[in-house]
C-alpha cells in the first residue's frame, strides 16, 4: 500500500502529468483533508478553466485547529512530497505562482520545506514565495488566507467571488491542504491515491500524536494503535473544535472514510480524534472550547462576534454556577437562531460543536452543580 509516512522523501523528477491528473483524482474521489472535505478534482477543474498562464496555487500548512499536528508532521517528514504535489499543481493549472502558507508558529515545519525547496531544480524555486499565517482558527480558511496574501488580514470575506474566481492578486487561485497535495503527488507517481488518511489522537490516550490510518479503519482501530484509552471515555471527538461529540459505543466501530462518517451526520475535518476522559468534567470543557472560538471571531458579523459571545458566557454561566434551566433553554435557542446566519463557516462549526455537547452531555448539563473551572479546564 502507498503511503505518505514512513517512506524515503528523497527528491525525485517529476512524473510527466497533464489535465489527465484531473480525471485520476475524480476517480479516485480524493477529498480535501483541510477540514471542508470538497472533491478535489472540482477545484482544479473549475481554476483550469479560467487560468491564462496566471493561477495562483497557495499551499496551506496554516494548521490552526489546536489539537492537529498532521500537517506540520507531514510537512516536516515528507516536504518533498508536498512540494510535488504543489508543482504538479501549477503545471497542470497553468500557474505563474506557488505560495507556501505556513502557520507563524511552525517552525519546524517550514524550516523543513524551505530545506527541501532549496534542493528543488531553479525552474521550480522562482516560482515559489512564501508568507507566515497568523495563529488564528480562522487562518486557514480559503477565503481567509487569500485576504491575508490580498490585505494582510486574515479573516474570511464574503463570498462569491470564490478564490477559484478572483483570489490572490485577482487570479483564480487553488487553496490547497498540504495533505492533499501529497495525496496527489502520490498518485502522480504510483497511478493511485493512497487508500490512508491522516489523525492526530489527542486526549486520553497512551501515546498521543500523528497516525497514518486505513481508509477504511475504525475510531477504535485509531485509537487503540495510539496505545489505547488511558481510561474510560466519556465521548470521542471527531473532527476537532467544528466537530461533534460521539458517545464511544457508537463512535468504536465508524469508519474514518468521508462517506462512511457522512452518512452518520460526521465528518473528519481536520483529521482530529479526540478522547475525553470520563474524570473530565465535559460541561467545563464545552465551555472553555466555546470560549476560545468566540475569542477567534472575525468581529465581521453579529452572529458571530455576539452570538458565539452569548453562547460561551452562558456556557459559563452553567459550569461556573450549576445548571440553570434558563440557561440551558437559552442555549439551545441561540444556537439555532445562530446557525446559517454567519458571513462565513466560523458561527455554523462552533454551533456544530455546541450543538453535539448539547445531545451528547444532556444528563450533566442538566444536573450539573456549581464547579471552579481553573480546576477542570
Amino acid at each position: 500500500m502507498t503511503r505518505l509516512l514512513g517512506t524515503a522523501d528523497a527528491m525525485s523528477p517529476l512524473p510527466k502529468v497533464g489535465s489527465e491528473i484531473i480525471e485520476a483524482i475524480e476517480r479516485s474521489r480524493l477529498v480535501g483533508r483541510g477540514g471542508a472535505g470538497f472533491p478535489v478534482a472540482t477545484k482544479w477543474r473549475a481554476v483550469a478553466q479560467r487560468s491564462r498562464g496566471d493561477a495562483v496555487i497557495v499551499v496551506n500548512g496554516a494548521e490552526g485547529e489546536p489539537q492537529s499536528k498532521k500537517d506540520r508532521v507531514l510537512m516536516s517528514e515528507r516536504p518533498h512530497l508536498v512540494l510535488d504535489g504543489a508543482f504538479i499543481a501549477a503545471r497542470v493549472l497553468r500557474a505563474r505562482a506557488v505560495i507556501l502558507y505556513i502557520g507563524e508558529r511552525h517552525d519546524a515545519a517550514r524550516n523543513a520545506m524551505l530545506r527541501a525547496l532549496s534542493a528543488r531544480p531553479e525552474s521550480e524555486r522562482r516560482l515559489v514565495t512564501t508568507s507566515a499565517a497568523p495563529a488564528r482558527y480562522v487562518a486557514g480558511a480559503e477565503a481567509a488566507a487569500v485576504h491575508f496574501l490580498n490585505e494582510g488580514i486574515a479573516t474570511p470575506t464574503n463570498v462569491p467571488p470564490y478564490p477559484f474566481e478572483r483570489g490572490v492578486g485577482a487570479a483564480p487561485t487553488l487553496v490547497q491542504n498540504v495533505e492533499t497535495l501529497a495525496h496527489i503527488a502520490s498518485l502522480a507517481r504510483t497511478g493511485q491515491a493512497p487508500q490512508t488518511t491522516l489523525v492526530t489522537l489527542a486526549g486520553a490516550v497512551k501515546r498521543p500524536g500523528v497516525l497514518e490510518v486505513e481508509a477504511h479503519a475504525t475510531i477504535g482501530d485509531s485509537v487503540l494503535r495510539a496505545g489505547g484509552a488511558i481510561e474510560a471515555p466519556r465521548a470521542i471527538l471527531v473532527g476537532g473544535y467544528f466537530g461533534s461529540w460521539v458517545e464511544p459505543e457508537h463512535a468504536w466501530n465508524l469508519p474514518l472514510d468521508a462517506d462512511s462518517l457522512r452518512r452518520h451526520g460526521l465528518g473528519l475535518g481536520c483529521g482530529v480524534i479526540g478522547v475525553l476522559p470520563a474524570s473530565r468534567c465535559p460541561v467545563c470543557d464545552t465551555a472553555g472550547i466555546m470560549h476560545y472560538l468566540a475569542g477567534e471571531s472575525s468581529a465581521q458579523c453579529g452572529p458571530c462576534f455576539f452570538g458565539l459571545r452569548a453562547l460561551a458566557d452562558a456556557c459559563t454561566r452553567v459550569a461556573e454556577r450549576g445548571t440553570n434551566p434558563e440557561d440551558i433553554k437559552r442555549l439551545q435557542r441561540w444556537a439555532g437562531e445562530v446557525r446559517g446566519r454567519g458571513a462565513c463557516r466560523h458561527p455554523d462549526g462552533a454551533v456544530m460543536f455546541l450543538s453535539s455537547s448539547l445531545h451528547v452531555f444532556a444528563q450533566e448539563f442538566a444536573a450539573h452543580r456549581a464547579h471552579n473551572m481553573s480546576r477542570s479546564a
